[in-house]
């Protein structure tokens, strides 16, 4: 990875940050699917309010991962998001493939998302540690998303 002319960072600091970043991308990408498993399997009673609630949540985990993606790249490093490096390295669990119950989807999804929040969290915590500013705002701002869309995914649990 050569010196970055374009964050100023150094060059220990960029390769700590692709790391952090690609993991969070893998687990960004694993849960998007995941979102998209649920989407496209649950029935039951409110199913259109958490079938489109669940196209939007698909589509704001895709704009964070694009963003540390490009962050990555920014860095002089390589995004790391192909299947193969997500089934290899997200950490999630996988995904049960043969669910229809909303309960059980909106449970599913709210473990997966607790779990992905906090390894943001966690990564947003190394990027201040190293003094990079930048990487610890991107994830930050992508905090912000998973947790809304985290409640936003609960509030559809029964009571």
């Amino acid at each position: 990875m050569p010196d970055s002319f374009v964050t100023g960072i150094d060059q220990q600091t960029q390769e700590q940050m692709c790391e952090e970043l690609n993991a969070r991308l893998a687990q960004g990408i694993d849960l998007r699917l995941a979102v998209k498993q649920a989407h496209w399997n649950l029935r039951g009673r409110g199913f259109i309010g958490v079938h489109e609630l669940l196209d939007e949540v698909s589509a704001r985990l895709g704009e964070g991962t694009d963003m540390m993606a490009e962050r990555v790249a920014l860095m002089g490093g390589f995004a790391r998001g192909t299947t193969q490096v997500v089934a290899e390295k997200s950490g999630l669990d996988p995904y049960p493939v043969e669910l229809t119950d909303i309960e059980e989807h909106v449970a599913e999804l709210v473990k997966r998302f607790k779990t992905y929040g906090k390894a943001v969290r966690k990564s947003m915590d190394a990027a201040d540690e190293a003094g990079d500013e930048d990487t610890a705002d991107l994830l930050t701002e992508v905090s912000r998303m998973v947790e809304k869309d985290t409640w936003f995914i609960g509030a559809n649990a029964a009571s």
